[in-house]
């Protein structure tokens, strides 16, 4: 029954530090899937595998990301949304290493592509319904926008930062293992993240 501005609403998330840790995974989130999802293609072609495995590879994330986000959506009623971002944060990192390290074969990418597109936004409704839960409704539009902008840079550094060290480098490979790495880190930092509502002062519930 609250009413806040909306400048009151920002402040408010933007020094709450849950929120700040959302912005970090999907940051993350960001970065990993839009990195896969542009240069996949061009690692495989030069790893000698025929185009039409990036096609249909794609097209697997796509199919077995409805089931993963649906499933996510599902598993939020019945336990703590923080450990479930953490999870998918944590199993993007295993996947892309057993990815790394197994012989690349047009199987071993469509096993790739359906796990990581089970991952691949399921992010979505565990860090909706906690910016929901813990702000309330009134804002959660905003909030769920300014969160995912902090995404959308990530997409922007994944997307670059993968031509840009492929261009010094010759390979992807030091952008899989960052991507690797920024998993593992989503991972921990989700775990603290609150997710009952924040307590406001008495001047803000005026």
């Amino acid at each position: 029954g609250h009413q806040q501005s909306v400048g009151q609403a920002l402040r408010e998330a933007f020094g709450y530090r849950s929120f700040q840790l959302l912005m970090l995974g999907y940051f993350v989130c960001g970065f990993q899937v839009v990195f896969i999802g542009v240069h996949m293609p061009s690692y495989l072609k030069d790893h000698g595998l025929a185009p039409q495995v990036a096609t249909t590879a794609l097209a697997l994330i796509g199919l077995f990301n409805v089931f993963g986000t649906y499933t996510a959506g599902l598993l939020g009623q019945r336990m703590a949304k923080r450990h479930i971002l953490s999870a998918i944060y944590l199993l993007r990192s295993v996947v892309i290493v057993l990815f790394l390290w197994a012989p690349l074969t047009p199987l071993s990418v469509y096993l790739f592509a359906a796990v990581m597109g089970f991952l691949w936004l399921s992010t979505v409704p565990p860090t909706n319904a906690i910016v929901a839960q813990v702000f309330g409704v009134q804002y959660m539009s905003m909030l769920g926008g300014i969160v995912f902008f902090s995404h959308q840079i990530g997409s922007f550094l994944g997307v670059w930062l993968g031509g840009k060290l492929y261009d010094l480098t010759g390979s992807y490979d030091v952008v899989w293992w960052i991507a690797v790495g920024l998993g593992v880190f989503a991972g921990l930092a989700n775990q603290p993240v609150r997710e009952t509502p924040i307590m406001r002062p008495t001047a803000v519930l005026a």
